[in-house]
């Protein structure tokens, strides 16, 4: 049961990086391919999991924490970047 939730998993992480990838290359915007590679982030989570299942080994876990860590402080650093207007100053005028 868990060969088939693993084998599921990295079936579902394939599909989602290639359509990542595509939106990488494709997306009009800076915005979507932002969104992309935080969608690679996550597929390479899965990856990471269903290693950690297929091999009963936990330290697969950290790699996926640490993929987690890395993919939230670089989507917030993107982010910021695409939109630097974004400080506490520029909040507050627009109340």
């Amino acid at each position: 049961m868990i060969t088939a939730a693993g084998m599921i998993l990295i079936c579902a992480a394939i599909i989602a990086i290639a359509f990542a990838v595509g939106r990488v290359i494709k997306g009009p915007t800076d915005v979507e391919r932002i969104v992309a590679l935080d969608l690679l982030f996550a597929a390479a989570i899965a990856l990471c999991l269903a290693s950690a299942l297929l091999t009963n080994d936990t330290v697969f876990l950290d790699v996926a924490l640490g993929l987690a860590l890395v993919g939230f402080i670089s989507t917030m650093g993107w982010a910021r970047l695409v939109n630097p207007n974004t400080t506490n100053e520029a909040i507050e005028e627009q109340e």
